[in-house]
């Protein structure tokens, strides 16, 4: 048997780590994933099942100046809450939630797990995500920034481990924390129960985030729900019981 040179070995090891098998490569350790899913127990929590339910997150520790602003809209939005006018945001403007807020499931998320590819749907403004399989991440310079960045995916086990970069700053986060254009996003994706999947995201950012950053959203199947079509042509006006119409968006400027 004739060996391979130890160049030759060394670069085919470097390769294997850094393009991991595909999930046809890897058989029965990479579940599928494909269908239509809610959020677990809604915003209410009601009738979760512990075992399953996703874990409390961790605390998000913005850098100082980032931390008093951010106090400071907060406080803002409560008082507008409770005068009846909302301060604009996102999805009451008609735009979309981004990255990694569109994984909050506020409506339905359909996963369709292709060879190569995972598509990620969200009912809430027709909003599509993709994620391509054993890809090398570009350097976040090369990455044009958008509301859903630029991910790369490969099997763990049978957990789908995704990097996300590029999401521009403008697109607010999870619990509209502010972050830089260096904002990195990684996920690890898997069922918890044939039926209830877990994704867990942790946030990184040297400029806004004093440490990285970790909650989990829990989603269970919807196996016989069709996706609806969602469009925000919209959503700036309500009528009140008298039948007015009144504008409900105003800006903090």
């Amino acid at each position: 048997m004739r060996l391979k040179p130890i160049w030759l070995a060394a670069a085919l090891a470097t390769v294997a780590a850094n393009f991991p098998l595909s999930a046809d490569a890897a058989g029965a350790s990479a579940p599928n994933l494909t269908g239509t899913w809610a959020r677990y127990g809604g915003f209410s929590r009601r009738g979760v099942d512990p075992r399953y339910a996703a874990p409390p997150p961790g605390k998000m520790l913005l850098a100082p100046k980032y931390a008093a602003a951010y106090a400071l809209r907060t406080k803002a939005e409560e008082a507008s809450d409770a005068r009846g006018q909302p301060i604009a945001a996102p999805g009451v403007d008609c735009l979309p939630y981004g990255m990694p807020e569109m994984m909050s499931a506020i409506y339905p998320l359909e996963i369709l797990q292709t060879p190569g590819q995972v598509t990620i749907i969200a009912e809430a403004m027709s909003q599509v995500r993709r994620i391509y399989l054993n890809e090398m991440q570009k350097m976040i310079d090369d990455v044009a920034p958008g509301y859903y960045g630029h991910s790369v995916g490969h099997w763990q086990g049978d957990t789908l481990v995704v990097d996300t970069i590029g999401v521009k700053d403008s697109v607010l986060g999870h619990n509209e924390m502010p972050h830089s254009d260096h904002m990195r996003i990684t996920e690890r994706i898997r069922l918890v129960a044939p039926d209830i999947l877990h994704d867990e995201i942790t946030v990184s950012d040297p400029v806004t985030l004093l440490e990285p950053w970790t909650f989990t959203f829990a989603y269970k199947r919807m196996p016989h729900y069709e996706m609806q079509e969602y469009v925000c042509e919209n959503n700036h006006e309500y009528v009140d019981d008298q039948g007015v119409t009144h504008m409900r968006l105003h800006d903090l400027n």
